[in-house]
């Protein structure tokens, strides 16, 4: 038995649509990850980009459970010695609410050339509005993801 191989051709990517209003972070992030890697097709090759282009809105209204925002820390560093910055998540969402989700999903995809690739078919906006209309997005909705109150 040989293993298959999608061609290029045979790989259609569609456009997906994600209100994260409410949505709790990390189980959001799972979900849009599975899409962009294209593990919910049949043709998934774990070598080949075979996913799907994801549009996140409403990324300023994402939650995070417990008291994550607070003490969870997200670091950068700038490549000089004493160049390690940190901040909280509540910090982070508040001034830069895309890059917070954009870095969650960016750690559940591969660490390498691949991912950056998956990465770039990521697109994230703090409000709700966004301009890839012209792309039909359907929308998906990932009811695992409701924070529960």
């Amino acid at each position: 038995m040989t293993t298959y191989s999608p061609k290029a051709s045979e790989i259609t990517r569609e456009w997906h649509v994600v209100d994260a209003e409410g949505m709790v972070l990390g189980r959001l992030s799972t979900e849009v990850a599975r899409i962009l890697r294209g593990k919910h097709k049949p043709i998934f090759s774990p070598h080949i980009d075979t996913g799907d282009h994801v549009i996140i809105i409403n990324a300023a209204k994402v939650v995070l459970t417990n008291d994550k925002a607070s003490k969870k820390q997200v670091y950068r560093h700038s490549g000089f010695p004493g160049g390690l910055k940190s901040t909280t998540y509540a910090e982070l969402l508040t001034s830069k609410p895309e890059e917070a989700v954009r870095r969650t999903v960016r750690g559940m995809l591969p660490k390498n050339r691949l991912g950056r690739q998956m990465l770039g078919k990521l697109k994230v906006y703090a409000g709700p509005t966004h301009p890839h209309q012209g792309q039909k997005p359907h929308i998906l909705t990932v009811d695992a993801a409701r924070a529960r109150s």
